[in-house]
């Protein structure tokens, strides 16, 4: 499938927060590009149903007046997100980040390698 990897997140922010979210993903994709990313999509919930089970509010612990948001990082392979990680982790820099407009406490993340794409499918 060749070395692509993905980091995805699952987060919920509050419906009040949506431009100040828009406007940090901008700051983040200048961090992630700097560092080797491909590419960053950061999408807001639109159509996002309540399940019977769980469904992305309950994922996140969304309460009243929060949207869930869904992103996901390209990267060329896993070491290009590893040595990002770590370069971010020893960024004096990294530390002075203004705060997060939603609670990342309640964010989830994990990275992926694709087990296909319709993109190089053939």
């Amino acid at each position: 499938m060749g070395s692509a990897y993905y980091q995805g997140f699952v987060l919920a922010v509050p419906a009040a927060n949506k431009e100040a979210y828009a406007a940090m993903t901008h700051t983040g994709w200048e961090i992630f590009g700097q560092r080797g990313a491909l590419g960053v999509v950061e999408a807001w919930g639109e159509d996002v149903l309540r399940g019977k089970r769980t469904d992305f509010f309950r994922a996140t612990k969304a309460v009243e007046g929060e949207v869930p948001a869904f992103s996901w990082i390209a990267w060329p392979d896993r070491a290009t997100c590893d040595q990002a990680e770590q370069a971010m982790q020893d960024d004096p820099a990294m530390q002075d980040m203004p705060e997060m407009p939603f609670d990342g406490r309640r964010m989830m993340w994990a990275g992926f390698e694709p087990i296909f794409d319709s993109a190089t499918a053939s």
